[in-house]
Formats: structure tokens, sequence, C-alpha cells
């Protein structure tokens, strides 16, 4: 499956409740077509304390609230053309056999 967006790309988030922010991309899944990217998209986890012996109560795991960054769908972001700085779509064009991402509104090469 082809993605257009890959991993180190800007983006900026253009539906849900982080709308209008910016970021990279860390990472990508392809088969659910999520993108990660960090200090976007994150939801607080309220996780209890384990012991490891239940007779005492000494090691294991703290019960604490952790920040989790979930992945977003790669229809709502748009890639930041490094070139113009601006969202916009992306398309591909073949040059010397080798397929490469241009800017729509630029019409530059973004690789």
């Amino acid at each position: 499956m082809i993605m257009k967006i890959r991993k180190g790309d800007t983006i900026k988030v253009l539906i849900g409740k982080d709308k209008g922010k910016t970021g990279q991309v860390e990472r990508i899944f392809p088969k659910t077509r999520g993108v990660l990217i960090l200090s976007v998209n994150e939801y607080k986890r309220h996780v209890k304390s384990r012991a490891r012996n239940p007779a005492s109560r000494q090691g294991g795991q703290k019960s604490e609230i952790i920040t989790i960054t979930k992945p977003l769908p790669i229809s709502n972001v748009a890639l930041i053309c490094p070139k113009c700085k601006k969202p916009t779509r992306i398309g591909f064009q073949i040059e010397k056999g080798k397929k490469i991402r241009i800017c729509k509104k630029c019409s530059k090469a973004i690789d």
C-alpha cells in the first residue's frame, strides 16, 4: 500500500481536537492508515498500582497518570511543503526512472 506521507515529514492537523497543530511524523501504520505525531492527539491514562507479591507491598508498579500519544487517521493531516511552507496535497512524478513526490501547490519535488 502506497502512503504519501513518510516518517520525518512535517504535517498539519486538519480535523479533530488538535486542529491547526503541526509536528513531525514519528511512525506510520500502513494497515490502519494512521500516523503517529509527537505531542498531538495525546490522552491521559490512569494506571493502578500492582505489587509483585501480594503479601509484601514492596516493588511492582506505582499508580500514576501517564500520557499516551495515539495515531491519527492519515486523512486528517496534510503535508507541509518544505519549499513553499504551505499545507498541500501530494502528487507523484517519474523522473529518471524514479518515482518522486511533488507538491501540488508549487510543483516542486518534496524529497
